[in-house]
């Protein structure tokens, strides 16, 4: 992790990399954050100056770059940004901290009355205006935040109403602070690269074999994992003689060992060999035809985790109950709330992701834990907090040929309004 504008290296500190590199223009603050914390690596330099970053790049690349701050007091921004494109590999995540810009003159008489020391500071700045800088700079945001209402303890009540109040919707957005998370913009790759497509089945024996002569080849090799969830109705018999028949593939099956589609899921990623990680769900509501999409999507790096929506097209009679399209859509809107990143539709079962960010996912695990039966928000949330890109690809949503739905829309309901309050404790009470 590299922090620039790093001050005493306690922000630094507090987020405890395996590697910290800290770089600021003031002697005694990295004299002082030298002597607090021996574990890191403080650099008294301008961070404008393009041979001190350089001078980092066989340090790096690095999986973040925090900047304290820094925009404000640097000469050119633009340039500034561009340097530190050396310092990036495709998921390192650049982290903007700064002041919100209608909070200037309460700052401002806050330094004249001595309530805070004075900064250097050349440029006060909209989020929109590092936005737009970024974009010039060959960045692209991946996140927004908003945080502190109120920069004083009062009495202990300033840090209750932080945690609990300014992240509300319409508050969250006067916070004193904003926080911009950002990637380097990908370059168009043309190469294929391989893919498993994992269909969680359990009772859906009439569209197993559709599910195997609709579904395009994809990228250089397409490798199918079937994950059969103790059906009643034959359906493990049916893959059986399925692989048999289209022999020329490459068809795998396992015996799910645990319950629900979020196990199944799980098991069948396990087992994955392809670099790209897919998810078709076995009723086929959503066209194994539309699989190219997805793949195009993260392939050219346009994404960084795919997620299918069904709620922008029409959709097919009885495709869908009226409640479940209500409560799809509500609770898509309060999502994007709690995620900080627009979603239409959460519980759509076409999700795409890469191996290796799978990968890191399982590693972050932990601070979530094994909460999701459905498998939907185990994805979501861990790409969240791993600030990948999110795309959504559209789909013409169809309705089922073959058996009959396995979602039970109350007990799912208040599974899904349990997310909501687990996703709010996770994700915004910090």
């Amino acid at each position: 992790m590299l922090a620039l504008g790093c001050g005493t290296g306690d922000k630094l500190a507090g987020l405890k990399p395996s590697l910290g590199i800290g770089i600021d223009l003031n002697r005694d603050k990295i004299k002082l954050a030298s002597q607090n914390f021996a574990d890191l690596v403080f650099l008294e330099g301008d961070m404008e100056d393009r041979k001190l970053l350089d001078s980092l790049v066989e340090m790096g690349p690095f999986d973040v770059i925090v900047l304290y701050d820094s925009l404000g007091v640097v000469n050119d921004i633009q340039a500034f940004l561009e340097g530190l494109k050396n310092l990036c590999s495709p998921s390192t995540r650049l982290v903007s901290v700064y002041y919100a810009y209608f909070w200037e003159p309460m700052i401002r008489l806050s330094e004249i009355v001595g309530l805070r020391k004075k900064h250097r500071r050349t440029t006060w700045l909209r989020m929109s205006d590092i936005e737009n800088f970024l974009g010039l700079s060959g960045f692209e945001p991946v996140k927004k935040e908003w945080r502190t209402l109120v920069p004083f303890r009062l009495l202990g009540l300033g840090p209750l109403v932080n945690k609990y109040i300014a992240t509300l919707p319409f508050l969250r957005k006067l916070g004193l602070r904003h926080f911009i998370v950002a990637r380097r913009k990908p370059f168009d790759s043309l190469a294929d690269r391989s893919v498993t497509v994992v269909i969680p089945c359990r009772n859906e024996k009439g569209t197993v074999e559709e599910a195997i002569t609709r579904l395009p080849k994809l990228g250089n090799h397409t490798e199918i994992i079937f994950v059969e969830g103790h059906s009643t109705d034959g359906t493990w018999e049916e893959i059986q003689r399925v692989t048999k028949v289209y022999e020329h593939l490459d068809i795998n099956s396992y015996k799910q060992t645990g319950k629900g589609k979020g196990n199944a899921v799980r098991e069948g990623f396990s087992r994955a060999s392809g670099d790209i990680l897919i998810i078709l769900d076995a009723d086929l509501t959503v066209p194994p035809e539309d699989l190219p999409k997805f793949y195009e999507a993260i392939r050219s790096g346009k994404g960084e985790y795919i997620n299918g929506s069904r709620l922008i097209y029409s959709m097919e009679d009885e495709a869908m109950r009226f409640l479940n399209y209500v409560a799809n859509q509500l609770f898509a809107r309060i999502f994007s709330f709690l995620l900080n990143q627009v979603f239409t539709d959460t519980l759509c079962g076409t999700k795409v992701i890469s191996r290796e960010n799978y990968k890191r996912l399982i590693e972050n695990r932990h601070y979530f834990g094994d909460f999701d039966p459905f498998g939907d928000f185990d994805l979501i949330f861990g790409a969240t907090k791993l600030n990948l890109k999110i795309v959504e690809v559209p789909v013409r949503y169809k309705r089922r040929s073959y058996g009959a739905t396995q979602i039970s829309r109350f007990q799912h309901g208040l599974l899904l309004v349990r997310m909501v309050i687990f996703a709010y404790r996770k994700l915004k009470i910090i």
